[in-house]
């Protein structure tokens, strides 16, 4: 039996599960074409502009077809979970593949790290974006922009890297665990978080909210916008300004 909110959409399930129904799998994937807008909606405010929308739509939708093709409704497990963790790999797949950060946003990104690098062995602390700006001779805003593309760029190695441990066969995908968590590991991660909800506790109020319900409450940057009376860009620039100081002072953890 699947997870399911009414007896007319189990109706459906019951047509695809028993007899592969192309009505009834239009009608499910019409229904959940909301994960991939909403992943896509997410991912990209990381990206570069110049990667199209259209494009990691494209690849959600792949996510979103594979999910319903492979999706087991005898295990205890809701479809919108399944399919959102497929929707979401697939795109970060195709990005790795396309290589979307050019080599152009890899020099820059280079140049700024040897900057900051440059930077703290003068004033022995932390640089502020301004700064930064000033020795690199650009935009406080463009600071925020090779700062993003740093941060997917990490979050697709780190993805890569669970891959690694997927198991395809079955569509399953398994994380090695020999021995449970290892207790040095879970200690150094418990402290990084607490060192990141120390650091946002610093953030001014409007920052605190952004990150809160982005990542807490999962809005949407525009949804974000409407509940504090500020356009998409804005809050756009608050939230890398806050992935910004976030990165600075966890330096390579992130």
């Amino acid at each position: 039996m699947v997870h399911v909110t009414s007896p007319d959409e189990q109706r459906y399930w019951d047509k695809w599960v028993t007899s592969r129904d192309k009505d009834a799998g239009n009608v499910l994937i019409k229904k959940y074409l909301s994960l991939v807008s909403y992943h896509v909606q997410r991912i990209s405010v990381s990206l570069p502009k110049t990667v199209s929308r259209d494009d990691l739509t494209s690849l959600g939708m792949i996510g979103l077809y594979d999910a319903l093709e492979k999706f087991d409704p005898n295990r205890d497990l809701k479809f919108d979970t399944y399919a959102s963790f497929r929707v979401r790999g697939a795109i970060l797949d195709g990005l790795r593949k396309e290589d979307w950060l050019s080599r152009t946003s890899r020099e820059k990104a280079k140049k700024m790290d040897a900057a900051i690098e440059r930077l703290e062995q003068k004033y022995l602390r932390h640089v502020t974006e301004e700064e930064i700006a000033r020795e690199l001779n650009i935009s406080v805003e463009e600071v925020y922009t090779i700062t993003n593309e740093q941060f997917l760029a990490n979050v697709l190695s780190i993805d890569e890297q669970l891959d690694e441990n997927e198991d395809k066969s079955n569509g399953s995908f398994i994380i090695k665990d020999e021995s449970g968590e290892d207790p040095e590991e879970s200690l150094l991660k418990n402290e990084a978080i607490e060192e990141m909800a120390a650091i946002i506790s610093t953030f001014n109020e409007k920052e605190q909210l952004v990150i809160s319900l982005f990542y807490q409450e999962e809005l949407s940057l525009t949804e974000i916008g409407e509940i504090m009376g500020l356009s998409t860009s804005r809050i756009s620039q608050i939230h890398s300004k806050c992935i910004y100081k976030l990165r600075q002072s966890l330096g390579k953890l992130i």
